[in-house]
Order: structure tokens, then sequence, then C-alpha cells
């Protein structure tokens, strides 16, 4: 069977299953394991990602696609008899903007596989469970689309009264025991609730040392934004729509991007309720909302002849303002935070530090890429100021490091203007019309 044949086949099996699922919305799904056949698993790899860092056992993309048809056959074989094991989870930690570090966890490519394949059955039936505004990690939505609908909630639905909610170590956190039961209400298949035993069990080895947490899923696994989203699904997203807003007095809204989240009230009484509660809700579940990081925020919008409004709110690398138009009239404006907007920046002369004894086209290839990422992602209305400092820091790092090449002094403006000249880095630009 050909690629695109095969591709075919299985896009037909998943929309099955999603319509299934749509249709009987109480239906739990007992007989899934028989679709992780070879064809399937095949499918599964094509669609990961092969670069990047190898797991515990060291195999490489390539490697395993030496003899990738008797590779799958044998992974195949372990599934079907329920002898796969799922190694070790190897951790790196990685700087978070606070200071802090976060911990990703690196799994075999193998276990990138499996994970994927039962991810790709698994995701048309919680699609049709899940809010529209959960937006992380889900197929057509995104973090521009979040930043939207909160900007159009505000100025539409007369929203005054914000809670800024952080979930303390979410991923670390999650509760096996909870998380089983979440799935089982809409999958309760034994080889694939196995298989998310042993993914949840399957141990993290960091600096030589294999250890055993009793709780979380590690950031890095393919599977684990889905189980995050079963699980705020069930402890967060469900409990606001069913159970909070029905006894809210004014209007409201929620956005959340995996275990971040923006509640907003119209009235600032039914924030305050959200607030005492909240805590509450997510502490059933062994999970704690911060105590300090969380904040009920006065985002009303100012009044005719009042000045500049001060308070702010940060949502997914972007802090929300209100601000006067050209034309004299509020709006609610974005610019990249400041200290992501630093670290971003330092990240960059970290990276031509390192990579100034590359040949120069090459570094001016990867620093291209590195700046239009960066532009791609915040090149939103309102943000230009932050794109022009992104880019001339971006200039800046260049000149001085590839002055660093020799002992010479640093290079003139002149001499690399006309550097520029030949090979023009990225301009600021806004491509999100949001």
């Amino acid at each position: 069977m050909g690629v695109t044949q095969r591709t075919q086949t299985i896009s037909t099996k998943l929309q099955a299953i999603a319509k299934k699922a749509q249709s009987e919305s109480e239906l739990i799904f007992t007989s899934l394991a028989h679709l992780l056949d070879v064809d399937f698993l095949r499918e599964a790899y094509r669609r990961i990602r092969k670069s990047g860092a190898t797991g515990v056992d060291g195999v490489t993309a390539d490697e395993y696609a030496g003899n990738l048809k008797g590779n799958l056959t044998d992974l195949h074989e372990r599934l079907r008899s329920n002898n796969y094991e799922a190694p070790p989870v190897k951790r790196k930690l990685i700087p978070k903007s606070d200071g802090k570090l976060r911990a990703i966890g690196i799994i075999t490519l193998e276990d990138k596989i499996v994970q994927k394949a039962v991810t790709m059955f698994l995701e048309p039936i919680l699609e049709q469970d899940f809010y529209s505004f959960s937006m992380g990690f889900r197929p057509g939505k995104s973090q521009h689309q979040a930043l939207q609908i909160i900007r159009e909630a505000c100025l539409e639905i007369n929203i005054g009264w914000l809670i800024d909610a952080d979930v303390s170590g979410f991923f670390d956190n999650m509760s096996h025991h909870h998380l089983r039961a979440f799935t089982q209400r809409r999958i309760n298949d034994g080889s694939i609730m196995r298989l998310i035993g042993k993914w949840l069990n399957a141990g993290v080895l960091e600096n030589g040392e294999l250890s055993y947490p009793e709780a979380g899923t590690p950031q890095g696994g393919v599977i684990s934004p889905l189980l995050s989203n079963i699980y705020l699904h069930n402890v967060l997203d469900e409990w606001f729509a069913e159970v909070v807003q029905p006894r809210l007095k004014g209007r409201s809204f929620i956005i959340r991007f995996a275990d971040d989240f923006i509640i907003g009230c119209e009235l600032e009484s039914d924030a305050r309720r959200i607030m005492e509660v909240l805590p509450k809700r997510f502490e059933r579940f062994g999970l704690n909302i911060h105590p300090t990081k969380t904040s009920l925020i006065d985002f009303t919008k100012p009044k005719r002849g009042a000045s500049n409004k001060t308070d702010t709110f940060t949502f997914l690398g972007f802090t929300h303002y209100w601000a006067k138009s050209r034309r004299g009239f509020w709006i609610i404006k974005r610019k990249t935070v400041g200290k992501r907007l630093g670290r971003s920046l330092k990240a960059l002369w970290e990276w031509c530090r390192e990579n100034r004894h590359l040949p120069l086209k090459e570094q001016y290839q990867k620093l291209c890429q590195k700046i239009r990422g960066h532009i791609q992602y915040y090149g939103i209305i309102g943000n230009y100021e932050s794109l022009k400092s992104f880019v001339h820091g971006a200039s800046n790092a260049w000149q001085y490091w590839l002055s660093r090449r020799s002992h010479r002094s640093k290079i003139p403006w002149e001499i690399f203007q006309k550097l520029l000249d030949k090979m023009p880095l990225p301009k600021a630009r806004i491509i999100h019309q949001l």
C-alpha cells in the first residue's frame, strides 16, 4: 500500500471514529487496540518529528529507518501480545523566564511512534468532548486565536475583571489515579489503558539515576499534551461551563491554553466568588493554584477623558493593556512581555557568540530563520516597536560577534552596513491582523 493510499485509509477510519463519538456522546470506546496494525504504526512514524535528541536507547531516526519494515513488524507484535515495555524518559532541564528550571522529557523514537499512534485515534474521540475555549495543542487551534478571542470578549461583552491564574507545577503533579478515571469516561480499552499506565510509570532517568514519580507526566512526551487536556477538561473546563457560569450574575468567558488560563467577568462580585472557590476545586484533584502568581485584575475600560490605564495582564507572551487609538478611542493593545523580549535577545546573543566561526552565509541563513520565527509569533497589531527592538538587537549581536572572529577591533558600522546591504536581515512587520 502506497503512502497516499495508506494515509487516506487511516483518515477514513479516524473520521468514522469521530463521527461515532460525536453522535453518541455517552459512548465509552472499549475496542480500539486493533487499530494498531503495522500500517497505522508506519503512518504514525511518518507524522512524528524525527530530529532532536535521542532517548535512553540512543537509537536515531536514520538507524530505525534502516530496517523500518522489520522494526515496525516487531513493534506491532510486542504491542499485540502486550509485551511492549515503555522505556524510561530521559530528563533534561531548561531555564525558564523566572530563573527556575523546567524538566523536559526525551523519549525514545519507538515510544514516540506508539504514543503518536495512540494519540491519533484518541484525539478524534476526545475532540468531540473538549470545549471550544480550550485552545492548546488541538488541531485547528492556536495561540493567536486565543489572543483574538480574549480581546474581542473584553471589548464586546464589557468584561472588566480578569482572573490571571497560575497552576503550580501542573505537569509534575497530575494525579495518575484521577487521569485514569477521567480517560475511562470515554476510553476503556484494556490494552490502551495499560499502555497509558506504562507511560505514566516508565520512570525518569536523570544524571544516571532512575526514579519513579508517583504523579505527573513528562513534558516532551507525544501523548502528554492530550493527557493534560483530558485532565483540565474535567478539572476546569467542564466545571466552569456547567457549574460556575450558570450561577454567575453577569457575563463571563474563559480561555485556556494548556495549563495557562484567563477567566473574565463582567462583575467584580462574580470574579471574587470564582477566586474563592478556584483553589478548592484544584486541590480536590491534587493541584494547587499559586497564591501569589494568581491575581484579580481590574481591567475595566477607562472612562472618556481618563488618562492611560495602568492595569495590565500577561498571557501567551504578551502584555495586554488599554491605550488610546489615533482617533482617541480606548482599545486593547498587546506587546511582547519585557522579560520575554529580554530572554529572546539574550538567547540570540548567545547563539551569535557560539556560532561566530561558522561560514558567513550559514550564519546569515540561520540568523534569519531565528528572526523570522520571532516575528511570525509576535507580529501582531500594536507590537511593532517590540519587533523593531528585537531586530535591532539581533543586528547589534551579529555585528559584535562577527567582530570577535579575530583580534581586530569592532567592525565599523559603515562596513557592517555594506554587509547588511548584501545580506539584509528580515524587517519587523505585522503578520497577524488580530
